[in-house]
């Protein structure tokens, strides 16, 4: 995101006296910074589409899964495929038997050497998790080829993710788009939203929006919250609030963080609905409970403010801190401000110092400028030891900080 644009996402929450300010409604695409636009981020689980475990429901006789382990491997002894597969799958889930994954892998590869499609697939998965054998990409992706050989869209959504991510083969946004279309054209709404993302993003396949709308609306009829999501972002770049707006609903309804965080926005601002800074406040919640940082960021200029909650100091702090611990630099800036500017809590220069510090060793461009300027007009009122000892703080955050960021 440019400077200006960050300026400008900045102003749409009313500022406190110029001051306290709230970027959670920067929610843009392409070029910009899409808030949240997820991608598909694990393998699918293992078990089976099939109908053969059925989950021991008990038909015709009392559920026991102890007595039905005994008899599968009866029928698995005698070299049966799918019995083998179902004795694996116990083993797996310790469901009969005393959870064993050295044992169902075992028994899953005596099935996929039969041609077990859903055994194939499970020992795959088996092979990339680590589980009950050594962690093998390379194996991983050999047995999703076998199933995925077999029309198993599992394994041809997983394929799909392995080129992706470039795990156990080459990199390669051609070939997975090739393996999500297969899993995607068979009804697989993971693979669905993969393949939208790439239509999306122009990764393997050309740039169409069109078909991103397509696959994701695929997606999203089966439920997918991710994909619903996306297609609030679509509508909010078609300017189609009332499509947008019910899109981010069905999301946030299914606890999409992303969506929450936008439905408040629009709710805060009356985009599509009525303005409702109350209903607008729930939504930032539920997402800032989660852990989303733009909600913690909104949901503390809320209580500064007094939008939608009851005007609390210590709650604009408390919930400004844990944006600021992910990183947000707007809250970096606005808690700087709320230590100086404080109507409940005792006014600390040096804490204000540390944040406003803080904000400018993070900021870029113009806004580095800016957050440096009231750093500075702050330290020269400032003694000696309040200096040292905001910077030693401003050090102390920024230590524990980056120790906590992925490697």
């Amino acid at each position: 995101m440019t400077d200006e644009e960050d300026r400008q996402s900045a102003s749409l929450v009313p500022a406190v006296r110029g001051e306290i300010v709230s970027r959670s409604t920067a929610l843009v695409r392409r070029g910009l910074d899409l808030l949240d636009a997820p991608q598909p981020s694990e393998l699918a689980t293992a078990g089976s589409e099939s109908q053969e475990v059925d989950d021991f429901k008990g038909r015709g006789v009392q559920q026991d899964d102890t007595q039905a382990a005994a008899w599968y491997r009866k029928a698995a002894e005698q070299g049966h495929a799918p019995a083998q597969y179902n004795l694996g799958w116990m083993y797996a889930n310790g469901r009969g038997v005393p959870p064993d994954d050295v044992e169902a892998v075992g028994w899953y590869r005596r099935a996929a050497d039969q041609r077990h499609a859903d055994a194939q697939y499970n020992l795959g998965w088996m092979y990339a998790n680590g589980r009950g054998v050594p962690q093998d990409d390379a194996q991983a992706v050999a047995w999703f080829w076998k199933a995925a050989d077999q029309s198993d869209r599992r394994a041809q959504y997983n394929l799909g993710w392995m080129h992706t991510k470039g795990r156990g083969v080459q990199q390669d946004d051609t070939q997975a788009a090739a393996w999500y279309r297969k899993a995607a054209e068979q009804g697989h709404p993971t693979a669905q939203y993969a393949l939208a993302s790439m239509y999306d993003s122009g990764r393997g396949v050309s740039q169409d929006d069109a078909q991103a709308v397509a696959w994701y609306r695929k997606a999203a009829d089966q439920g997918s919250a991710d994909a619903q999501f996306s297609l609030g972002v679509m509508y909010v770049a078609l300017r189609d609030d009332t499509q947008a707006l019910a899109w981010f609903r069905r999301a946030a309804e299914q606890g999409h963080a992303a969506a929450q965080v936008n439905l408040g926005r629009r709710y805060a601002h009356g985009q599509g609905v009525p303005r409702d800074e109350a209903e607008s406040a729930t939504w930032y919640r539920k997402a800032a409970d989660q852990g989303h940082w733009a909600a913690q960021e909104a949901l503390g200029a809320a209580y500064w403010i007094g939008s939608g909650v009851p005007q609390d100091d210590g709650q604009a702090v408390a919930w400004s801190k844990k944006a600021a611990g992910q990183g947000d630099l707007t809250a970096l800036w606005n808690l700087g401000w709320m230590y100086l500017k404080t109507r409940s809590l005792p006014r600390d220069d040096v804490e204000a110092c540390k944040w406003l510090c803080l904000a400018a060793a993070h900021a870029t461009g113009g806004s580095q400028k800016t957050f440096a300027n009231a750093r500075d007009t702050l330290m020269e009122a400032m003694t000696p030891a309040q200096l040292a000892e905001a910077q030693q703080r401003a050090a102390d955050w920024q230590a524990v900080f980056e120790k906590q960021q992925p490697k």
